[in-house]
């Protein structure tokens, strides 16, 4: 069955976070059909013309649909997954979350927050370009903006992350 979206990652913390994401979008989007792609070699991305590792347009197509919206966690400048796709049928439909050069001394999931590649990002991201969320969609995008506030409150008083962003295991929905 084709997914409504693929969460794509690329590095380990971006893996975690889209984990998470995927954990959070299990719980309150149930019906939502979520893929996750995670890429070891990003030459796979490239087409085989242009590196004996590329994947062929219909292996590409296959992983990555032709059309769903595709959000990409990667640990680096989103550029490069956006130049290693710029041929593939469905590069529009891309979008890409990664280092921005935004970020202080703070927290190690503060940093992704600064760099909107967090878990809560991550699932705002799908509620907005998967419009069949709908109202729980709006909802849960609601809860996400409030959950980011309650982060920045914590790690302000405390210096460290929640518990549950440190102490989070992917746990299996069913």
């Amino acid at each position: 069955m084709a997914p409504d979206v693929v969460m794509a990652c690329c590095g380990d913390v971006p893996t975690l976070e889209t984990l998470a994401a995927v954990s959070i979008m299990h719980e309150h989007l149930p019906s939502l059909r979520i893929r996750v792609v995670n890429v070891v070699d990003l030459m796979k991305l490239e087409p085989p013309t242009e590196h004996p590792h590329g994947l062929s347009d219909m292996d590409f197509d296959e992983l990555f649909t032709k059309d769903k919206p595709v959000i990409f966690a990667f640990h680096a400048y989103p550029w490069l997954i956006h130049r290693l796709t710029y041929r593939r049928t469905n590069h529009d439909n891309i979008h890409v979350r990664g280092y921005k050069e935004e970020g202080t001394i703070t927290t190690p999931f503060d940093m992704t927050v600064l760099n909107e590649l967090d878990r809560f990002h991550l699932v705002m991201d799908t509620i907005d370009r998967v419009p069949r969320t709908g109202d729980k969609g709006i909802y849960l995008k609601q809860q996400l903006k409030d959950k980011l506030i309650e982060h920045k409150q914590y790690i302000d008083k405390n210096g460290e992350d929640m518990p549950e962003i440190r102490n989070w295991k992917w746990s299996d929905p069913k």
